[in-house]
């Protein structure tokens, strides 16, 4: 890595660009918009977690009811992915992210109005339609955007989205679960006002979005035409050693193996998600103090991300990054359900969801380094499906295994396994992949 890191340096200082500078100006004028797009995405995408606290009883939601409803999101998302980033690659970023903000918002504040589980489960699928495309979309444009030596820094502060949304979020959702007025109940105005957001930023992705370098007016056109070769080099060496149709990526086994990988970390990260307020209320917390208890796992999450992160770009071998912090966290987990007081079952915890954050701040570095083209877009787009389902098959496991059990140590024990699956995955991934993949020092 460090030759191809200084072999770019010779090309930028012959084009005089200032190679550091520019990639700032990019993570400046790109990451805080999309951070802030995909935080308001994971806030309406697990504020149900909170607003279950009542709307559960108000609709005679079972445990196991209320998992299924929630969890259909994901099917709606598994459906319509692949289509959207496709999509996305005709029509471009800029439009095609806007539509899906604007349609998730509309649709998570009519969640507002169901009236039962059949109606909560039917806004639960439309949601996963409306928001469909998003993640993966996000992906692919930042891998149009930066170079192999600074994509997983970009996409771990990317994803910074996940524990912030929770970090802010559970404080807010706990604050609006209260309110009442004008015949809402506090569940209601939750999903309501956390809905607004999502439709703002919708509008404005037309106005902040760049489709591609090309087109950037906000570079130089020293900088445009250095980064464009750059990404073109990146892309050559990839295609010259993974050569792959958009069918083909569709059925490359590594492409399947990434999946099932993010379909364990997907049900550890939803399903401990969409169930935390409700674990961490069980322990004896306040509904006043249940929001800043919930945002302290998030904390440890987002530290975690950008450490994490940092050190996957420093090593040679991505793959065994979300490895080791799949393994922790399932260790964390089991740990969680035997711990003898409240303060050790949080602390163990936070070392669950620090680790679940980490695994995704580095796991996404992993399929762009054989993936191009319309067989990244499709290739990303079917990972991220195919693990969304955990978003399904997470909250449905505590919550069944919850109602058969009347506690949370064997949902938690379920999830523990599941990560520890994952984790073994991953390193058979690195050790048969390894001999294939492109060279770091020809990405970088």
């Amino acid at each position: 890595m460090a030759l191809g890191q200084a072999a770019e340096s010779v090309r930028a200082q012959t084009c005089g660009v200032d190679e550091r500078s520019l990639y700032g100006k990019m993570m400046r004028r790109i990451l805080p918009f999309m951070f802030a797009c995909y935080v308001v995405s994971y806030l309406d995408r697990v504020n149900v977690g909170f607003a279950a606290l009542t709307m559960n009883n108000d609709l005679g939601l079972s445990a196991t009811a209320f998992g299924i409803g929630a969890g259909l999101f994901f099917f709606g998302y598994f459906i319509a992915e692949i289509p959207s980033n496709l999509i996305m690659m005709r029509v471009g970023a800029r439009l095609w992210i806007a539509r899906i903000m604007i349609t998730w918002g509309l649709v998570s504040a009519a969640t507002a109005f169901v009236t039962g589980p059949v109606s909560f489960g039917v806004a639960r699928f439309l949601l996963g339609l409306g928001e469909a495309g998003f993640v993966p979309g996000v992906f692919l444009y930042l891998g149009l955007w930066f170079p192999a030596a600074v994509r997983a820094r970009a996409t771990a502060m990317f994803l910074l989205g996940i524990p912030v949304a929770n970090i802010f979020g559970s404080p807010i959702s706990g604050a609006l679960i209260q309110l009442e007025g004008f015949g809402l109940k506090g569940w209601q105005w939750l999903l309501i006002l956390e809905a607004v957001p999502a439709i703002l930023l919708g509008v404005a992705c037309l106005f902040v979005l760049t489709d591609k370098p090309e087109k950037a007016g906000w570079l130089s056109a020293p900088e445009r035409d250095f980064l464009v070769g750059q990404l073109a080099a990146e892309k050559a060496a990839i295609e010259k050693k993974h050569s792959l149709s958009l069918g083909q990526a569709l059925r490359n086994w590594r492409v399947l193996t990434l999946a099932v990988v993010n379909l364990c970390t997907i049900i550890g990260s939803l399903g401990i998600g969409l169930w935390l307020p409700q674990i961490i209320k069980q322990l004896g917390v306040s509904t006043t103090l249940l929001g800043f208890v919930t945002a302290i796992p998030y904390l440890c999450g987002a530290a975690a991300m950008v450490v994490w992160g940092r050190m996957s770009d420093r090593g040679s071998d991505w793959t065994i990054y979300p490895a080791i912090a799949l393994f922790v966290g399932s260790v964390a987990l089991v740990s969680s359900a035997f711990t003898p007081t409240p303060v050790l079952t949080i602390a163990a915890l936070c070392v669950a969801v620090a680790s679940i954050n980490a695994c995704v701040a580095t796991f996404w570095a992993v399929p762009s380094g054989f993936l191009t083209g319309r067989a990244a877009a499709g290739g990303i787009a079917m990972i991220v499906s195919i693990g969304n389902l955990g978003g399904f098959a997470g909250p449905y496991m505590i919550g069944f295994v919850r109602d058969l059990s009347g506690g949370f140590t064997a949902p938690l024990l379920a999830i523990g396994c599941t990560l520890l699956f994952g984790a073994t995955l991953m390193i058979i991934f690195g050790r048969l992949g390894r001999r294939d993949a492109v060279p770091a020092a020809v990405l970088a």
